[in-house]
């Protein structure tokens, strides 16, 4: 039996989060949804659910996409982040591109939400090559730090941060730097707006 895909929905409209729960088990058989409405109930389940991937919704009245989008790159910065909202203008859509996430998806169509979320997750496969530690590596390299600040920031040896970056480019297959730093953008492990 294939894995159930575990998504976590920061949605506070009862209602709308009916939609998206129904759209997903239309689309697929096999799903864990968690919805949440509050930061401090959506740090818990980053932490304790172990979301594949998590739906946001941008216009909550306590806690918006952006700070949700933070929160996910300091502690799960290899899952990757929907916005899935009623509306939302360009300024604010490009904003949220910029800060991380993978897409938008309008509530108004739904059926595009699981080929959203299908490439959200295969961009991010790769990832999974990497070790906690050369993904903190590929962070710190896409930020543009130097082998002797990543060193300094990791406490490591700048032979080890070395080593890491050329595991990073092996299991990746970039053998540049400007494309690792494409690859960090794309996935979300750095924002434009850092």
């Amino acid at each position: 039996m294939k894995k159930a895909l575990r998504v976590l929905l920061l949605e506070d409209s009862a209602a709308d989060a009916e939609l998206i729960s129904a759209e997903l088990e239309r689309a697929s058989t096999n799903v864990l949804l968690q919805c949440v409405s509050s930061k401090d109930a959506f740090a818990r389940a980053l932490d304790e659910f172990h979301p594949d991937i998590v739906l946001s919704d941008h216009g909550l009245t306590q806690f918006n996409a952006r700070a949700a989008l933070r929160l996910v790159q300091q502690m799960r910065p290899r899952t990757p982040v929907i916005i899935v909202t009623a509306s939302l203008d360009d300024q604010a859509a490009i904003a949220c591109l910029r800060a991380g996430a993978e897409t938008v998806v309008l509530k108004s169509n739904l059926r595009s939400l699981r080929p959203a979320i299908d490439a959200a997750i295969s961009s991010r496969r790769p990832l999974e090559l990497l070790s906690p530690r050369q993904t903190e590596v590929l962070r710190l390299v896409a930020e543009g730090n130097t082998t002797r600040e990543i060193a300094m920031q990791l406490h490591l040896s700048m032979k080890t941060v070395e080593t890491h970056r050329s595991a990073i480019i092996k299991r990746l297959g970039i053998h540049d730097v400007a494309g690792l730093v494409r690859y960090a953008l794309k996935v979300g492990l750095v924002s434009l707006d850092a």
